[in-house]
């Protein structure tokens, strides 16, 4: 039963986080709509911001565990976009509220995952300067986070996935370029010449 109502209060949340923004809905709402009372809603959740924080965590994991090997930048980036729409009008009104920094840290959190996998598949097989690699991951994930948020900030209007096909036929062969050069430059001999993949199948 605990679960049940758990369940009830996050779908009803969403609902009419779908239906308004978040300054405009309250607790009470929620009870009413769900059929419970107050006490039963702080039983599970100590207030609206712990609500938000268990709803986008839940969606950061469901990612996560959707993407759990990235063999190319466009993947990773379809991880972190997909993250960022779901439900896509509940997030936007969490994103436009004070509680914006919790997406926002969920959202790198994501963005860490896809990166550190996408890194795996470069750096197999070589024996990368732990530098450049740090200095590659980064950007990376600056990348897909920027990205994200830019797609956002246009209340997400423009067609980003065309975009990001774009980005990834001019970006094609750059990683390996730069992981090409890094190696030579440290002393390193490349063990294996890193496959390309920022071509992957359409979505």
């Amino acid at each position: 039963m605990p679960n049940f109502t758990k369940k009830a209060i996050k779908e009803t949340f969403i609902q009419l986080l779908d239906e308004k923004p978040l300054n405009q809905i309250t607790i009470k709402m929620i009870v009413e709509e769900c059929g419970i009372n107050r006490n039963t809603f702080y039983y599970h959740y100590q207030d609206l911001p712990s609500l938000i924080e268990e709803i986008v965590t839940e969606a950061a994991d469901q990612i996560i565990a959707e993407y759990p090997a990235i063999d190319s930048i466009k993947t990773a980036l379809l991880a972190v976009l997909n993250f960022a729409s779901q439900n896509r009008r509940a997030i936007m009104h969490i994103y436009h509220s004070v509680n914006r920094d919790i997406f926002e840290h969920y959202l790198w959190v994501v963005c860490e995952h896809a990166v550190t996998e996408y890194g795996k598949t470069i750096f197999e097989g070589v024996e990368a300067d732990p530098f450049d690699r740090e200095i590659l991951e980064t950007f990376y994930k600056c990348e897909c986070f920027g990205i994200a948020i830019g797609w956002m900030d246009s209340h997400m209007t423009d067609d980003i996935y065309a975009k990001v096909d774009r980005f990834c036929d001019l970006h094609q062969g750059l990683t390996e370029e730069m992981v090409r050069r890094s190696l030579l430059e440290s002393g390193r001999d490349p063990i294996k010449k890193a496959p390309d993949r920022n071509r992957v199948p359409d979505r």
